[in-house]
């Protein structure tokens, strides 16, 4: 589907959902403050202020919010129908394994970190009637709303929590090819995220940090603006890289064109392939496509493994994230001469430059 249709259904589909909304009667909370369409959803306001308040500091798009983001993705992915055709357990997807089976799950190494955030949440889960399968991706949800630019994710309760942990190599790593990471996300989604719908996910990484890569810059960014949901990822990873942030020669990470960030070898591959550079370079200065494409593979991604049917949409308690700030531009220091042409079809976007000395990103402050 091309973004213009997914972008045309899903506003007929946000008009419909606020006639439906305002049409429907709602029920009042238990708690007298809130109301809800679902009375299923009226857990989750304490859930959300209670994650705002002692995960979130109050409302920001921090480590915590990044953390949480990540930790959606590895729960979810982490399923294989192909292992299943081939009579082995092939995980549960978006069913809580990593954190009930924490123990197993992050020691894998693509879940390496993971274990902070997931003992930072637990207290807040132990608090609430919820299953550890929804609250991860509603916490991921909420993190992510605190962002200005960021879309306002689904958020779904009714999933069933795992039984058993997910195997190991399910989740793509940064070191990974181009084809094994299309691979394995169309075999985790049974076809639904093709080699387009990859760059879509990776949307994600606009507010993201790598704590582990390199060990020695702990929170380096991967892009300049980490605590905003903008287009400046896919801006910065199609220049030419000049300089590592901290020792370099770290499995899965190549040089990156702006002080202080830290650019992921997948990243860079998937921006350059023959197949994906076009769809990267049309998020450059695209605000409106990056929210839409990200909530659209984060509703699926949320809900790999479970039956759609059995879930209740609660996606209104989920805050609406600040608008978004400021344009896509070359921070200080980079220019049009760094930009590695990679889409064969249109040229790159005319942005301006950011004046001054050249831009250092310092990194995000671990949780």
């Amino acid at each position: 589907m091309t973004f213009k249709c997914l972008f045309a259904v899903a506003s007929i589909a946000a008009v419909l959902t606020v006639a439906y909304a305002a049409l429907t009667r709602r029920i009042l909370c238990l708690e007298g403050k809130n109301s809800a369409i679902n009375a299923e959803c009226c857990q989750l306001f304490a859930l959300r202020d209670d994650l705002q308040q002692n995960l979130f500091h109050g409302g920001l798009c921090t480590a915590e919010a990044h953390e949480s983001l990540r930790l959606t993705f590895n729960d979810a992915i982490a399923i294989s129908p192909a292992l299943e055709a081939q009579g082995q357990f092939g995980g549960g997807g978006a069913d809580g394994s990593i954190a009930i089976f924490a123990d197993v799950e992050t020691g894998y190494h693509a879940n390496i970190g993971l274990d902070e955030i997931i003992q930072l949440q637990q207290p807040i889960l132990a608090r609430h009637n919820i299953s550890v399968a929804d609250f991860i991706q509603f916490a991921g949800a909420v993190g992510l709303s605190n962002c200005p630019g960021a879309p306002q994710l689904t958020a779904f309760v009714g999933r069933k929590d795992a039984t058993q942990p997910a195997p190991d190599n399910l989740i793509p790593e940064p070191f990974d090819t181009a084809d094994r990471i299309f691979a394995r996300l169309s075999d985790a989604s049974n076809g639904a995220f093709d080699v387009i719908h990859t760059v879509w996910l990776l949307a994600a990484h606009t507010v993201a940090a790598a704590n582990d890569i390199d060990p020695t810059v702990p929170g380096a960014p991967l892009d300049s603006t980490p605590s905003l949901f903008d287009t400046q990822f896919f801006v910065e990873t199609l220049l030419r890289g000049t300089s590592f942030p901290g020792t370099g020669g770290n499995q899965g990470e190549v040089e990156s064109a702006v002080k202080g960030t830290l650019r992921l070898q997948s990243d860079d591959l998937i921006a350059r392939d023959s197949r994906t550079a076009c769809e990267w370079q049309s998020f450059v200065n695209n605000q409106a496509k990056a929210q839409m494409a990200f909530k659209s593979v984060f509703q699926t991604m949320s809900t790999l493994g479970q039956n759609l049917g059995d879930l209740v949409n609660c996606t209104e308690v989920v805050p609406v994230p600040p608008p978004p700030q400021g344009t896509a531009h070359f921070p200080a220091g980079t220019d049009m001469g760094l930009v590695e042409q990679a889409c064969a079809q249109s040229l790159f976007p005319t942005l301006p430059t950011n004046p001054g000395p050249p831009t250092t990103v310092a990194p995000v402050p671990l949780p």
